[in-house]
């Protein structure tokens, strides 16, 4: 499906806003089984006519649908047909065409045919029909917000600062809403599309555009035609305004369809892709198999972003300005996680959603292999631990990765199926080995190709390769739940010469079967041992003439495991210095954090300062204790270098927040200089260091900077010292400013500080605006995170204004407040 972010927001002391996939609502032990879609008929080709009313966001659509019979004899033909308006349902003979004999209830549309057709038999049925997906009545999740399949952005042009789009959702089940069809993810057809849209849009669709017809009306017909068979979740329209910029990869054409203040900037966001393909098509042993890829934005998207076949749809959120591009590109992996899908997922597609892993597992994987071939393997790693970590803080332990039994289809995209299964397959790779794992991949997907597949089509795939039984492992971690959490002891015998580890697993429900490499160093020297841990208890020993300087079980750092161990400060240095995996280095820093007492912990954090991965300088920075006197001698001028000369500027902004913790007039050079640098980041982190030490100077830059629209974190800063000012005549730029910023953290935190703001006021006019732009705000936040947002908007932040108006007698203002408060929040009063 589409690429999910996992976000965590603290909104205010007692606040926290979690979405994730899933996390919406729990209920997936309610015992029904879902079995795959039984196929009466299958889809053979969709031809859809389409025509668009902007003034009532609906689709005038025509569809001729070729299907055949399964095997057996059928008389009759389901669709899936969401809230249509249905004019005809008729039988294609030649040139003519035989009405047929219906029933529909809003949902689905039952056709009698004119006879019984056998399986060697195609038919083509037509349907006239009019699609009102704004009038249909759905719920989203907290994986797709909404679930109306077709939507209309700004139809009418009443909204001055949002284009005109359409675009459409066809995960899970969408499609239906705007095109007749067998809804269900195990159907395959070819298309062909024909979008009548005003003159002045551009179009995009599945495969290729073979011709555009000027109409006498100022509308333009765009034929799109998809040769090779996908998934009916997978259809797609998108029309708008939209700059596109041409690439290619072997021949093939690869464009951009974005807004067209990003066109300079949309190689930026978008220009791996050929590398992309290319590199995907070598590990995979699999050519890019369609005809185009594509990829296009789209505003008020009701998620991440989606896999259309050759047409990938991403939320507006990839759009960056250059300046947010130089503290490097945040969609990159989104744009890796939706290409890879053009492979697993549409190429060969999950069965059911109860086997989404077959989709999501490889996409989510895909970033990890994407950062370790492009920029190296502690970039993979970290990738590998930060989804690793989505996951174990998902509370997802009892979840099945394949799922047969779930309360609602949308449950199944969650932190299992993306997170932990991704890192399985990680696993996975590393037992069979890096080549095993490609070859085993090609066999699965082209002995599926243009089908669809289910895990155990993997294993079999697998063991083909690698000549292995690997039932334990599927059995173990895709028909399981659950992972292992590891109590790991080490200890020498000086009389045996034994080195000894002592492995306890001490989940309660079950134990783990896990092959695992260890490591025994003495000084750079190292021995690897394999073993397996498949007991609750197991101790392993190991020859060692002397004390070894450290034993390092999952020596490769690759087990989805919660571990506890019993290493010494020595033994993490030493780790530190010569294991040299990304996770070895970062477990190390970790440790020595917590013992900046200790003049070997503070000599190894200086090193870890200018470690070769910048992921890794960004961590120790966080973890520099600069109260500490022993700390801040040791540390401060590396600080200061890198806040002046590291080349990421990831790395230099956080230098720059360090450094402001210690409110040195001192350093007031180094952050007035950053403040103008072009990253958004660094620019903010020195502002908001710069207001610690002098507010006037801080202000004046913020009023400088104002002028020009600023983003991140330099436009939540700029916005907070305005406010903190208390300066009534930069309401309307205040104001102005939340209400471009992009949902996320920074709009949440600004909400109490436009609270507190509003609280000192005594303008009534100034008031009731700024509590229309946080009503505003809070109305418009997705479903997925109300629970959340709206007791702390309500509760939190217009109670405490409120009671501030009633104390100082503005009755005005507080019955003005009081009245955008729901009658369920006004309790108390």
């Amino acid at each position: 499906m589409k690429k999910l972010l996992f976000v965590i927001f603290f909104i205010a002391p007692g606040y926290l806003l979690m979405a994730q996939p899933g996390a919406a609502r729990d209920t997936t032990w309610k015992k029904e089984y879902r079995e795959t879609a039984t196929r009466i008929n299958d889809l053979v080709h969709t031809k859809l006519d389409a025509k668009f009313d902007y003034s009532k966001s609906h689709m005038n659509g025509k569809v001729w649908i070729t299907l055949k019979p399964h095997f057996y004899t059928t008389d009759s033909l389901t669709l899936d047909a969401k809230g249509m308006d249905i004019h005809k349902v008729a039988l294609v003979k030649g040139t003519a065409i035989k009405d047929l004999k219906y029933n529909y209830d809003n949902r689905q549309l039952r056709i009698r045919l004119d006879k019984n057709y056998n399986a060697d038999e195609a038919y083509t049925v037509y349907i006239d029909y009019t699609a009102k997906p704004n009038e249909l009545e759905v719920k989203g999740s907290a994986a797709i917000n909404d679930a109306k399949g077709l939507y209309f952005i700004n139809p009418k042009g009443e909204e001055k600062d949002k284009p005109t789009q359409i675009w459409t959702q066809g995960e899970t089940e969408a499609t239906s809403v705007w095109c007749p069809t067998i809804d269900k993810p195990n159907q395959k057809t070819t298309q062909e599309m024909y979008l009548t849209v005003p003159a002045k849009y551009v179009t995009l669709s599945n495969g290729k555009l073979m011709s555009q017809k000027k109409n006498a009306d100022d509308t333009r017909t765009d034929y799109w035609k998809m040769d090779l068979p996908n998934a009916p979740y997978l259809f797609f329209m998108g029309v708008g305004d939209y700059a596109i910029i041409k690439d290619s990869w072997k021949g093939k054409e690869v464009n951009y369809y974005v807004e067209k203040e990003y066109a300079s900037v949309a190689r930026k966001i978008f220009g791996l892709t050929p590398e992309m393909i290319g590199f995907f098509s070598k590990f995979t042993g699999v050519d890019y198999p369609w005809v185009k890829y594509a990829q296009i934005t789209g505003r008020d998207y009701v998620s991440g972003a989606m896999e259309n076949t050759t047409a990938t749809l991403h939320g507006s959120s990839a759009q960056q300005d250059a300046r947010q591009l130089t503290d490097g590109n945040r969609w990159e992996s989104v744009v890796a996680h939706e290409l890879f899908h053009q492979w697993f997922g549409d190429y060969v597609t999950a069965e059911s959603w109860s086997n989404i892993t077959m989709n999501e597992s490889f996409a989510n994987y895909s970033e990890t292999l994407w950062d370790e071939y492009k920029y190296g393997k502690d970039a993979g790693d970290a990738q590998n631990f930060g989804d690793m970590q989505g996951y174990l803080g998902s509370n997802s332990a009892k979840k099945d990765l394949v799922r047969f039994y779930y309360s609602d289809k949308e449950d199944v995209f969650d932190a299992v199926s993306y997170n932990k299964g991704g890192r399985i397959l990680h696993m996975l790779r590393n037992y069979v080995g890096n080549e095993a794992f490609s070859k085993a991949l090609n066999l699965y997907l082209t002995t599926n190709k243009f089908k669809s597949g289910e895990p155990q089509q993997l294993r079999l795939a697998f063991e083909e390769i690698t000549g292995r039984d690997l039932n334990w492992f599927w059995n173990q971690w895709y028909y399981g739940s659950g992972h292992p959490k590891l109590d790991i002891n080490y200890s020498y015998d000086d009389v045996a010469k034994k080195a000894r580890v002592i492995v306890n697993q001490t989940q309660a429900d079950k134990t783990f079967k896990l092959p695992v490499a260890v490591d025994i160093y003495n000084g750079a020297n190292k021995v690897r041992y394999q073993v397996w841990a498949k007991n609750k208890v197991d101790t392993f020993y190991f020859d060692a003439a002397q004390k070894p300087d450290l034993v390092n079980f999952d020596a490769d750092k690759i087990l989805l495991a919660e571990k506890k161990e019993n290493k010494t400060l020595e033994e993490y240095i030493h780790q530190y210095k010569y294991a040299g995996n990304y996770l070895d280095r970062r477990e190390a820093i970790d440790f020595i954090s917590k013992k900046q007492d200790d003049p070997r912990a503070v000599d190894l954090l200086k090193l870890a300062l200018k470690d070769k991965y910048n992921g890794l300088r960004n961590f120790a920075i966080g973890k520099v204790d600069l109260k500490k006197d022993n700390v801040k001698q040791a540390t401060e001028s590396i600080l200061v270098d890198l806040a002046k000369n590291d080349p990421e500027r990831s790395t230099k902004a956080a230098a720059i927040a360090k450094l402001g913790e210690l409110k040195n007039t001192a350093y007031i050079t180094v952050f007035k200089t950053a403040v103008n640098d072009s990253s958004y980041t660094v620019s903010g982190n020195a502002l908001e260091a710069l207001s610690e030490i002098d507010n006037t100077a801080a202000f004046n830059e913020a009023k400088r900077l104002s002028a020009v629209p600023a983003k991140g974190k330099l436009n939540s800063v700029i916005t907070n010292i305005l406010i903190k000012s208390g300066d009534e005549s930069l309401a309307e730029t205040v104001l102005n400013t939340f209400e471009k910023t992009p949902f996320g953290q920074a709009k949440l935190d600004l909400v109490e500080s436009i609270g507190d703001f509003l609280g000192k006021s005594k303008n009534t006019d100034l008031v009731k605006k700024g509590v229309d732009v946080i009503t505003k705000f809070r109305d418009a936040v997705p479903e997925a995170f109300k629970g959340q947002t709206d007791p702390f908007i309500n509760s939190f932040v217009l109670k405490g204004l409120l009671n501030k108006k009633t104390a100082a007698g503005l009755k005005e203002q507080a019955d003005y407040i009081k009245s955008k408060i729901p009658e369920e929040d006004k309790r108390g009063f």
